[in-house]
């Protein structure tokens, strides 16, 4: 009687390659159908816009573009958070904004700006990893993928109201409501849990160039609500323990 022998079937390399590969793109769809700029768009097409993209991991203060560089591609944050600052004539620097997981960090694309020029500098406030996109490939994408250039949109929309957001504010409110508004907003973008509170990784002076004020005013501040128990001040750090307090702070004539 002939005895049959199962086939074992070997994985090659290249195959383990492609599955590994495939891994590796499902991740990273799976990841941003979470962000703004892919809301509404399926798993696959994800899948694929993510494809044409590179995968890059910055240690922190690491500078991504300087104010003046020109725009070469789109840069989309996965992890970390990373603030976009500008120097004035002055040479003081001014945090135009933070920048956290699933935002565009700087210009979309070189028609932002009119020279295609970067308008601000970009720095890694800690360990970060980024998806990165050549400028004419994110273009071709958005021919692709319609979704995509709507979504874009909507995040410029979105970046421009914060702007004007904070521009009303340093223009019309004290620096009291001003710095709450600030931490409350900064609390589901860049904050993380620590111990049931949310910590806010800023420095005083970080702070200062963030709401257009001086560091000794947000150390006034800070010191006044610690001793409320609202925040807990540290060296480059904010903790955040009352929330609703600092609300109330926020909505102060």
């Amino acid at each position: 009687m002939q005895q049959g022998f199962a086939v074992k079937e070997h994985t090659t390399p290249a195959r383990a390659q492609t599955s590994a590969l495939t891994d590796v793109m499902n991740r990273r769809a799976a990841l941003v159908q979470g962000f703004a700029l892919f809301a509404g768009i399926p798993t696959a097409d994800c899948a694929k816009i993510v494809a044409t993209a590179q995968e890059r991991h910055f240690a922190r203060r690491h500078t991504i573009f300087f104010e003046g560089d020109p725009i070469r591609s789109v840069v989309l944050l996965l992890s970390g958070c990373v603030k976009v600052t500008q120097f004035g004539a002055n040479g003081h620097e001014v945090i135009l904004r933070l920048t956290g997981p699933g935002e565009i960090v700087g210009a979309l694309c070189a028609s932002v700006c009119t020279k295609g020029d970067h308008c601000s500098t970009a720095r890694t406030m800690e360990s970060s990893s980024v998806l990165t996109w050549d400028s004419a490939q994110f273009e071709a994408v958005c021919e692709r993928f319609p979704m995509l250039r709507r979504n874009t949109a909507r995040v410029l929309e979105q970046r421009l109201h914060d702007l004007e957001e904070r521009f009303r504010e340093i223009s019309t409110e004290k620096v009291s409501p001003r710095l709450s508004s600030q931490l409350v907003r900064l609390m589901p973008q860049v904050g993380k849990r620590n111990n049931g509170h949310v910590e806010i990784a800023l420095s005083r002076q970080e702070l200062a160039q963030l709401t257009g004020t001086t560091l000794f005013t947000v150390s006034r501040l800070l010191c006044q609500w610690e001793q409320r128990g609202i925040v807990a001040a540290r060296r480059e750090a904010v903790l955040v323990r009352d929330l609703p307090a600092l609300v109330e702070l926020s909505q102060q004539e």
